[in-house]
């Protein structure tokens, strides 16, 4: 005796109105290079500083040299104000 088994209705939630109004995250959130949450709490200055940028100190490794940077963060990117690499140790 063989027995059939049913499956229950199972309706669809992700219909064609839902993809409609579906919205990406930024392209670095999806890469999973930035964490916009993170970053923000990094960049944001104290109110009683007022319009005075918040630099931080960057290090970025290769594989044959290191770079430092000092970068403040702007509303729509940031700015690199001054740099110094490994490379540079050479000449002195």
């Amino acid at each position: 005796v063989e027995e059939r088994v049913t499956m229950p209705f199972v309706k669809v939630v992700k219909n064609k109105a839902y993809f409609k109004r579906f919205q990406v995250k930024f392209a670095r959130r999806r890469a999973g290079k930035t964490d916009y949450y993170q970053r923000q709490r990094l960049v944001v200055q104290a109110k009683n500083k007022y319009a005075q940028p918040k630099h931080r100190l960057v290090v970025r490794f290769s594989n044959k040299f290191v770079l430092c940077q000092i970068v403040r963060a702007r509303m729509d990117h940031d700015e690199v104000i001054a740099q110094a690499s490994s490379r540079e140790l050479g000449r002195y």
